[in-house]
Parts: C-alpha cells; sequence; structure tokens
C-alpha cells in the first residue's frame, strides 16, 4: 500500500513526538524532560541527517521503512574508489565503548575516508553531538562489526559501489 505525502508526514509526526513517551516509559519514568527532549532530537537528527542511508543495512533501498532495531548496525555494503574500498561502521557497537566526552572529542576531530561526510559532523553542536550519542546509546548494542578496510590496491569482495575518480 503506498501512502499519500500527508499520510506518511503525519504518521512520521506521531511517530517522533511518541519517542519522548517511549523513551520516559522504558526507564521506569525517572528520566527528565530534559533527556527524553534529546532522545527524540538525536532520533530525528540520525534520520534527518542521512545516517542510515549508509550505517543501516537496506535503509535506502527500502525507502527508511527498516526498522529501528536494525538502525546504525553497519553494512557490508562496500563503498569503492581511489582511496579503496570503506565500509560504514557499526555505531551502535561503537557508540558503547565511548564516553560522551570522548564522542565529542571524537566527532570535533573526525577525519575519515570517503563517503563519511566526516566534514559536516565536525560542524555540529555539541548540544546535537549529545543529543545523537545518548541516542545511539538507547538503541543499545546490535549487529556485527563492519568488514575492514580494504587498500585500493586489493580487491574487495562483493557487494560494493564503485566510484570514479574525481575530475583533474
Amino acid at each position: 500500500m503506498q501512502l499519500g505525502f500527508y499520510a506518511t508526514r503525519f504518521i512520521f509526526a506521531v511517530l517522533v513526538s511518541a519517542v519522548p513517551w517511549i523513551a520516559h516509559a522504558t526507564d521506569g519514568g525517572k528520566g527528565s524532560s530534559t533527556a527524553t527532549a534529546q532522545l527524540a532530537r538525536g532520533h530525528y537528527l540520525v534520520r534527518i541527517g542521512g545516517c542510515n542511508d549508509c550505517h543501516t543495512p537496506g535503509y535506502a533501498a527500502n525507502g527508511g521503512q527498516t526498522p529501528e532495531a536494525q538502525w546504525l548496525t553497519g553494512d557490508a555494503l562496500g563503498w569503492r574508489g581511489p582511496w579503496g574500498t570503506t565500509y560504514p561502521a557499526n555505531l551502535r557497537t561503537y557508540m558503547q565503548n565511548l564516553t560522551e566526552a570522548q564522542w565529542l572529542k571524537a566527532a570535533k576531530a573526525l577525519q575519515t575516508r570517503p563517503p563519511m561526510p566526516w566534514f559536516s559532523v565536525r560542524q555540529m553542536s555539541d548540544a546535537d553531538l549529545r543529543a545523537i550519542y545518548a541516542f545511539i546509546r538507547r538503541l543499545g548494542p546490535g549487529g556485527q562489526p563492519a568488514p575492514a578496510y580494504v587498500p585500493p590496491d586489493k580487491e574487495p569482495p562483493p557487494p560494493f559501489v564503485l566510484f570514479p575518480a574525481p575530475p583533474k
């Protein structure tokens, strides 16, 4: 069944508005409204920031209809170009190993291989980075580690997306 634009927007608005309530209910009502607002903000930023497009298997191909339980678990789809082949990290296991302060420091110094838009992450406010951290930590660990980086002179196993060399 194909939903219309307004029906889809309505459903999304209802789901986003439910995130603070769900977060409050799952912590036994102990969370503050600030904490639940931060989780809702993190959910929103992850969704609109395109994090799922690469870091969630099948997300883009499914038109964003991947269950949240599978979000940000990394992917085995490689991104190959002149830099070699990179794989989207499992952000859920990555965040479980960091404190919030470590995440802020890492995000502000981030510089990775393409196609990760590290320069955009570095421009995020501390409040937005904290919200993303809180949301991903709330998801808990899940998934498997992504495959290791493959240097440009090695052939990666399929599947992978092939980027052309940039124009000179």
